[in-house]
Parts: structure tokens; C-alpha cells; sequence
């Protein structure tokens, strides 16, 4: 229960009225409506009267919203960490182009002349801040290495190197 609800139920089992009460402490109804809605809290000095006046300890009014206060701040510091989390996958999102990076040096391995540039250009764009900028430098290698033994079958092929006579044995 919180410090309102406690002021209003103590005051209630004394059977006090608020208009008792407020004049016991030399403040208007009002404010002692609105201590006990929860729409304002009274100062230390009221707070001393009212303990007196309930006959409770200032302590266990307190009681309950000094652990709420302290939820308070453990859900704050949770809910910093969390949007602290946030903010590292965003920025690792926004940086991270491994994903584009991969699947261009996979398309680059069918593409004979472009895929030589489409390489050059995935290596030249790898960073290590990529998840995966080890296996993006293996598969354009691995890609550049295809390009090259396509691009000299397609020289051979245009040259005439290598041709193959095929001779009938009778």
C-alpha cells in the first residue's frame, strides 16, 4: 500500500475525519485529501504530526515506498541495460552489411567478367566490424577463384588452346 492509502486507512481506524486532521496540523482539507490520493505528499514536519496524530512510526509509513522506490530504480537500471542492449544491435544492424556482402560474393562466382569486379569490390568493402568478415574474405576468394578458371575456359575456348582431335582407330 502506498503512503496515501496508509494515511487515509489510518485515519479511518482512529476515526478521524479530514477535516480532524487538518486542523490538528494547521493545513486545509484539501491537502489532506490529496495526501491520501496519492496526488501530493506531505513535508517532514507534517509527516511527524501525522505519526503522532495515527500514533504509527514514521517508518512504517515510509515502509512500503522506500521499497517501492527501490523497485523504482532497479527496473530503471534494468531498463537502461536493456536499452543500452538496443542501441549496440541497432548500431551492429546499421554497420553489419555481412548478409549483403555474402550474397554478392556468391552471385559474383556465376557472373564471369563482372564477377571479377563485384570480388574487388566485396574486398575492398569487408571490415572487421561485419560478423562475418572471415567468411566473406573465404567466399570471394573461393568466388575469384571460379571467375578465374571460368575466364580462362572462355580464353581458351576463343584462342584455340587445348583443342582435342577425337581419331577413329580402324
Amino acid at each position: 500500500m502506498e503512503l496515501g492509502g496508509k494515511l487515509k486507512s489510518h485515519r479511518v481506524s482512529k476515526g478521524y475525519s479530514q477535516t480532524f486532521v487538518a486542523e490538528q496540523l494547521n493545513v486545509s482539507r484539501q491537502s489532506i485529501s490529496k495526501w491520501e490520493n496519492d496526488r501530493g505528499y506531505p513535508d517532514y514536519d507534517n509527516l511527524v504530526l501525522l505519526s503522532q496524530l495515527y500514533e504509527v512510526s514514521i517508518g512504517e509509513l515510509l515502509d512500503e515506498n522506500e521499497k517501492l522506490k527501490k523497485q523504482i530504480e532497479e527496473n530503471k537500471d534494468e531498463i537502461s541495460k536493456k536499452r543500452q542492449k538496443l542501441r549496440l544491435i541497432r548500431h551492429t544492424l546499421e554497420k553489419d552489411e555481412s548478409l549483403m556482402l555474402i550474397g554478392l560474393s556468391a552471385l559474383a562466382s556465376f557472373i564471369f567478367p563482372v564477377g571479377i569486379i563485384v570480388c574487388i569490390f566485396v574486398w575492398i568493402r569487408n571490415k572487421k566490424n561485419n560478423a562475418y568478415f572471415k567468411l566473406i574474405y573465404l567466399l570471394t576468394i573461393i568466388s575469384l577463384g571460379l571467375n578465374l578458371y571460368a575466364g580462362y575456359g572462355h580464353l581458351s575456348n576463343y584462342m584455340g588452346w587445348g583443342e582435342v582431335t577425337i581419331e577413329q582407330i580402324e
